[in-house]
């Protein structure tokens, strides 16, 4: 998501000096937008015409106070002034030079907290820096704090390393500089590295006894005036050249600042992980039960597609009709397809429920018993049995038998149940509960509130009738006979030169039509259990959001807040680190 237009560094209307304000600008927004990071608002680099500041970092000891008096060529009392202060000063002290002002940052690596906090302020808003180190070499934390400011704080190009005291006794400078250099790693050759010697310099135009060759050559072996000139290099550009940079950078910083904003802790930390772990068991349930459903679903599609070959293969040669005992089978078949993908299905939506439940107790509803509507469109079979072709009466016969096949097992659990099989006071529950797994169940239920009370629970009374009425249903009888139309539609085929083709083409027919029964079905049983098990889904969120509102609130404010963020990080990093060529 982006926060407002894009930024292109290669647009010509102004470069950065147009391109950072606007970035800025639209940073202040994003900030701005939440009590969490309104407070940084502050800290975001703002329009500034002043001098360019070149920040001195480095630590105490390693001369910078020096450095300063000789860049600025001060007499001997304003050095000595100047030098003593050192490393008292707590705060960034500026010191003008060159239509510029050099800060002379508190010493790092001291020892002294406050100064490297106060170090670090100037260093975020310096638009250059004289990084300061001696021969004696930096140790290792000296040198992690040089690559920072080099590489993540954005000073590489804008940035010159002065290696001071190198007149001391015992200083091999190649050695010294070279060491510096693999200290350095990929920035050796891309900062500027300037040995020097401030003291030298400072003695050299303040000693009146020196001779005039002597003081040339001590000015010229202090490196100041080599120094001098790198410094006047990078701030060539101006203001309008240098500063838009630094204040890119900046930027950055702040917003890293605004992302670690974002680090949730404590009860807030809690909230966010509660409703995270509830959304993801959810998540798991509901993905559990689509696998089910698309597997489900297709197992469904390919016996019915295995039906119709069966079909088509039984056609009599001899008549061109679908054999009796052919039609039989068949029709059993189908039955069976969608009398086992109920109780998978509603197998799978039970497992889903108990482990919701296993997790969140029993404030998690318990789902709608589901119920597999089969009955094709516009396919009703009004022709009673004494009516229908020896083809129909076995299909019905055989729908009828596979269905009150499932309806028996029903029938004979509950009268278990009912002679008190289960613990009492739970029987009229325990058949509600079974019953709704299945669709002949569902029928039953479905009864005019005689046998239910409306809620999904038998009315104890009732059992009796329930029993009676399960096994008397065969609830996919009708769905049955549509599918098997084309079967009892068949006529005999005429006995003539054109016979082959007739019956193959008929047993085309068949074929399709199955075909397309089962591409049918797998969508009206995939849409009706997507939609079964989405209005669950929504039960199950709704009676869990005591857990997961306070967390999810606070977890989508941190998205859409980051989101914001990274998209400003991004733009503003594309405007100081271009792509490599």
């Amino acid at each position: 998501m982006t926060d407002g237009n894009p930024v292109d560094a290669s647009e010509s209307d102004g470069g950065l000096n147009a391109l950072v304000p606007a970035l800025i600008a639209r940073a202040e927004s994003a900030l701005k937008a939440h009590p969490r990071t309104r407070g940084l608002i502050a800290s975001l680099p703002h329009s500034d015409t002043s001098p360019l500041r070149i920040g001195l970092l480095g630590p105490y000891s390693a001369g910078k106070s020096m450095l300063i008096a000789a860049l600025r060529r001060l007499p001997s009392a304003d050095v000595e002034e100047l030098v003593d202060a050192a490393p008292k000063t707590h705060e960034a002290t500026p010191h003008p030079w060159n239509g510029v002002t050099l800060v002379d940052l508190p010493g790092t690596l001291s020892g002294n907290y406050e100064h490297s906090d106060a170090s670090r302020r100037g260093v975020r808003s310096a638009d250059a820096l004289m990084i300061v180190t001696t021969s004696e070499l930096p140790g290792e934390a000296e040198t992690r704090a040089i690559l920072q400011a080099l590489d993540a704080d954005g000073f590489a190009d804008r940035s010159v390393i002065v290696v001071n005291k190198m007149n001391a006794e015992n200083s091999d400078r190649d050695v010294i500089l070279d060491e510096i250099r693999k200290r350095l790693g990929p920035f050796a050759d891309r900062v500027p590295i300037v040995p020097t010697d401030a003291r030298d310099y400072v003695d050299a135009i303040n000693d009146p006894e020196l001779s005039a060759a002597h003081r040339e050559l001590l000015v010229t072996e202090s490196g100041v005036d080599a120094l001098t000139a790198e410094l006047r290099r990078i701030i060539a550009p101006g203001v309008g050249g240098v500063r838009p940079k630094a204040q890119a950078f900046e930027l950055l910083r702040v917003l890293a600042d605004a992302e670690r904003k974002w680090v949730l802790d404590g009860e807030e930390l809690n909230v966010a992980e509660t409703a995270k772990k509830v959304e993801e068991t959810i998540s798991r349930a509901k993905e559990s039960v689509l696998n089910t459903l698309e597997r489900e679903s297709d197992v469904v599609a390919s016996k019915i597609r295995t039906a119709g070959g069966r079909a088509a293969a039984g056609i009599s040669e001899k008549d061109g009709v679908v054999p009796v005992d052919v039609a039989r089978v068949v029709s059993e078949e189908l039955v069976r397809a969608s009398t086992d993908f109920d109780a998978t299905f509603s197998s799978s939506m039970r497992t889903a429920f108990d482990a919701l439940v296993a997790e969140y107790g029993t404030g998690v509803p318990e789902p709608e018993a589901w119920v597999n509507d089969l009955d094709s469109p516009e396919a009703t079979i009004d022709a009673s049995p004494d009516d229908a072709s020896p083809v129909e009466r076995a299909v019905r016969e055989a729908a009828e038998k596979a269905a009150k096949a499932g309806a028996r097992k029903m029938h004979e659990w509950i009268g278990k149940v009912a002679a008190g099989g289960s613990e009492s006071g739970n029987a009229a529950s325990d058949i509600a509960t079974w019953l709704n797994k299945r669709r002949v169940g569902q029928k039953v239920l479905d009864a005019g509130g005689k046998i239910t009370n409306g809620v999904g629970k038998f009315k104890p009374w009732g059992k009796g009738k329930a029993a009676k009425k399960v096994a008397s249903t065969a609830g996919k009888v009708q769905w049955v006979l549509a599918a098997m139309g084309p079967l009892m539609d068949l006529k005999s085929v005429a006995q003539d030169q054109g016979k082959w083709m007739t019956i193959n083409k008929h047993r085309k027919v068949i074929r399709d039509h199955f075909d397309e029964e089962a591409r049918r079905q797998r969508t009206s049983l995939t849409d009706a259990g997507e939609q079964h098990l989405s209005e669950w889904i929504a039960e199950v969120e709704q009676s869990l959001s005591g857990l997961t509102k306070q967390g999810a609130e606070i977890s989508a404010e941190r998205e859409t807040a980051l989101e914001r963020i990274k998209s400003l990080r991004d733009e503003a990093e594309k405007l100081v680190r271009p792509a490599a060529d």
